[in-house]
């Protein structure tokens, strides 16, 4: 029995010390990570895709990208701890992605930008990106992940002696993976979706290019989108369906805030 005080007392401890909220949500979350070790994990992410990935060598294309996320970072509306913006450019025309990190390092791939047909769009998956950073996904993610293996650690001493202890092992696998891990990863991308958009109205670029973008990337996957259930990301429709019933009610927050770039 004492060998089960030790992983019982850790989880309970780490989900009561751990609560926080997101600000633009509301949503409460769970995160035992601290910020500085986010922010520090962030810059050395970053730091190693510079390595991996050429940076483009395009003053104006740089500039553009620069343009549109500082925009962006300016209507998150509040100070991110240790955040130092950098926006740099990948020279990688096959990856239509983006990325933001922790510490305020955000990098746009090439092939984003070349399928984008604005800078609206654009800084709609800007945005998408810094809702990650600002709403901690990342440190809960790593939390929950941690959370699980506390629990298959308390599983495995429960189930030491048993015959079924294999068994018993796969089936919380399974369980933690298809109802918790991978929910709470279609969760995330949702509330990106939803707080990045904000970001991006806030920031004076039309939330309705989002659902544009979106449909050029459902044609790009077509046939080739995972179940939802074993997914980490919504189905593209139903993120498409989403993102233009939000766009409308952001609209007079957008028509606001290009005031001030006119």
């Amino acid at each position: 029995m004492k060998r089960l005080l030790l992983p019982l007392a850790a989880l309970a401890l780490s989900i009561f010390t751990g609560c926080t909220t997101v600000p633009e949500t509301g949503r409460r979350q769970v995160i035992i990570t601290n910020e500085a070790t986010e922010t520090q994990m962030g810059l050395e992410a970053f730091a190693a895709v510079k390595k991996e990935t050429p940076v483009l060598n395009d003053a104006k294309v740089q500039a553009r990208i620069e343009r549109i996320g500082r925009r962006v970072a300016d209507a998150v509306g509040r100070s991110l701890p240790n955040a130092q913006w950098e926006f740099v450019v990948f020279n990688d025309d096959k990856t239509v992605n983006a990325f933001a990190l922790p510490g305020g390092k955000v990098g746009v791939y090439t092939g984003l930008i070349k399928l984008a047909s604005s800078d609206d769009e654009i800084a709609i998956v800007m945005g998408h990106e810094v809702a990650h950073v600002t709403s901690r996904h990342g440190g809960e993610r790593a939390s929950q992940t941690t959370l699980a293996q506390g629990g298959a650690a308390l599983v495995g001493a429960l189930s030491e002696n048993s015959e079924y202890k294999n068994a018993f092992n796969t089936a919380y696998g399974l369980a933690a993976q298809g109802l918790v891990l991978l929910p709470f990863s279609r969760l995330h991308e949702s509330e990106a979706d939803n707080v990045g958009l904000r970001f991006a109205a806030g920031a004076g670029y039309d939330p309705r290019a989002a659902a544009a973008f979106w449909k050029k990337m459902q044609a790009k996957s077509e046939g080739k989108e995972q179940w939802k259930w074993i997914s980490t990301h919504p189905p593209t429709a139903e993120r498409i369906a989403n993102l233009e019933q939000l766009a409308t009610g952001l609209m007079p927050i957008y028509e606001e805030a290009k005031k001030k770039y006119q």
